[in-house]
């Protein structure tokens, strides 16, 4: 099985803003994190980032048919990133 990991605008930031609000874990370090976790249950992950709507779209266009599922987390164009709901 494989699982497409998206993360959205300014989420490569974590880590170095306000650990009171976001915590202290950076990206890389969330990711580390997930790849442990579903090596342990067969799991393949594939990670993405982008600060860019349009990225975003060409990633998921770019890979559905290869994988089995998606997790996104759209951060900021949440509310209105219509062209990824």
């Amino acid at each position: 099985m494989k699982i497409l990991i998206i993360n959205g605008p300014n989420l490569n930031n974590l880590g170095s803003r306000d650990s009171t609000i976001y915590g202290s874990m950076t990206l890389s370090e969330i990711n580390d994190y997930l790849l442990r976790f579903a090596n342990d249950i067969g799991v393949e992950l594939s990670f993405f980032q982008s600060n860019h709507e349009g990225g975003l779209v060409d990633f998921i266009q770019q890979n559905t048919l290869s994988s089995d599922g998606i997790l996104i987390n759209a951060g900021a164009i949440t509310h209105y990133g219509l062209s990824l709901k």
